[in-house]
Parts: structure tokens; C-alpha cells; sequence
């Protein structure tokens, strides 16, 4: 899949987006109609793009950003750590409980 998503034995639908995705990080400024209607005909709704442009883009941001402001990686323990909390718990982080009173 890291090598070339092109030829990676992943599904159509998957293929379909990653070749999407590609094209708005690479050219997003030539985003058509037809590369929309290519992903949607692979299964891939309006709010599932949206979702998958508005990541791309988020992410793009935090890698210039980064860059930019100089901020340093974390060591590879602290990937290991947010993948498995990830995992287990999404992006979405439990509240503090409150005390009743």
C-alpha cells in the first residue's frame, strides 16, 4: 500500500478514494466534477469526500505548521501510546466527571 496504492491488493472503494485523496493533495485546484463522480460510483458519498478533503487539508496544515514553527517529533513511544488510545477510544475524549453536589 506504501509503495503504490495503484497496484496494492486493497478494495476498489478504497482504491477509488486513496486515488481522490491524491489528487487533493497533489492538484487540489483541479478538483472536477468527474474526479467527485468517480469516487461517488466507487461508493463514496458527498459527506464521506467532504470528510476525507476536510483531513487532508487539516493535516497539511499541522505539517506546515509544524515545519515552520519548528516543533519537534515525538518519540516514537508517544506514536505507540496515542495509536493504542486511538484505537480504543477514537478522536473523541471522555469529559472530566463532574462532582455532584
Amino acid at each position: 500500500m506504501l509503495e503504490d496504492h495503484l497496484t496494492a491488493p486493497i478494495p476498489e472503494k478504497l482504491r477509488a478514494l486513496f486515488v481522490f485523496i491524491e489528487k487533493v493533495n497533489r492538484a487540489s485546484t483541479e478538483i472536477a466534477p468527474p474526479d467527485v463522480e468517480l469516487a461517488k460510483a466507487a461508493g463514496w458519498s458527498d459527506e464521506a469526500l467532504y470528510d476525507a478533503i476536510t483531513v487532508c487539508a487539516l493535516f497539511n496544515f499541522y505539517n506546515v505548521w509544524i515545519d515552520a514553527t519548528g516543533v519537534h517529533d515525538m518519540p516514537a513511544g508517544g506514536y505507540e501510546m496515542t495509536g493504542h488510545r486511538l484505537s480504543e477510544n477514537g478522536y473523541v475524549m471522555s469529559s472530566p466527571r463532574r462532582e455532584e453536589k
